[in-house]
């Protein structure tokens, strides 16, 4: 098991008292496996120090705001992918099989493309194939991780390093085209309302697909559930 995936996993949840808790053992597991260089380990201090030291309340209010109010900033893949689009309800069944096939039960009230639970099976697998699946999602890694920056949040760092190990590095423009969506301000509920109005769906020979294949990579993707011990 790589608890790297599972360390950066737990850093993008919303926060308890238990994540507080487990802030030493989170630094210590990411220094002891090495697969986060040095330096991108570093920049997760401050969000390792802050979920430590800071209220609860406090922490749990900027989590909302910042992934839960904000489509931009959604931790949920497939909402940056394709958006409302009828390829997601396919795209969801997709990935949960392919997580089931990893040994991995995904409970009924959880969403496969949520990336904590994404980050929770490539946790499970043999390293260069889990930073091959990361790499089919860091356009998305790396648009999270600007957006983060200009708002000078700490979990800014949890994202680089992820774009770091990704054996795929993302496309300029394919970056480029996310962030030019709307990116409202997480106080401005009018433009909040219509960043997250429902898409029109398309059907027949010009509907829509996944704009970067990465459910068609997905597919490919899959293997066998390896033998655990």
């Amino acid at each position: 098991m790589i608890k790297t995936f599972k360390a950066l996993s737990a850093l993008l949840t919303y926060p308890t008292d238990e994540l507080k808790r487990a802030a030493p053992a989170l630094r210590e597991c990411l220094a002891a496996e090495g697969v986060v260089k040095s330096g991108a380990r570093r920049a997760l201090d401050p969000l390792l120090d802050d979920l430590a030291a800071s209220d609860l309340m406090d922490l749990q209010e900027r989590y909302v705001l910042l992934f839960d109010r904000t489509r931009s900033l959604s931790l949920y893949l497939f909402e940056h992918v394709h958006g409302e689009s009828r390829d997601r309800g396919q795209a969801m069944i997709d990935l949960k099989a392919q997580y089931e096939q990893g040994g991995l039960v995904v409970a009924a009230n959880e969403l496969p493309d949520f990336l904590p639970l994404f980050l929770e099976y490539l946790s499970t697998r043999p390293l260069a194939e889990a930073c091959e699946m990361l790499g089919q999602t860091a356009h998305i890694l790396v648009a999270l991780a600007e957006r983060l920056k200009k708002r000078t949040s700490p979990y800014e760092a949890v994202l680089r390093a992820l774009a770091a190990v990704a054996a795929e590095k993302p496309r300029a423009d394919v970056v480029a085209g996310l962030l030019a969506e709307p990116d409202p301000d997480p106080t401005d509920l009018a433009a909040l309302d219509a960043a997250w109005e429902d898409e029109p769906v398309t059907f027949g020979p010009g509907a829509s697909s996944c704009k970067d294949g990465l459910i068609a990579r997905i597919r490919a993707a899959r293997r066998p559930a390896a033998t655990r011990a």
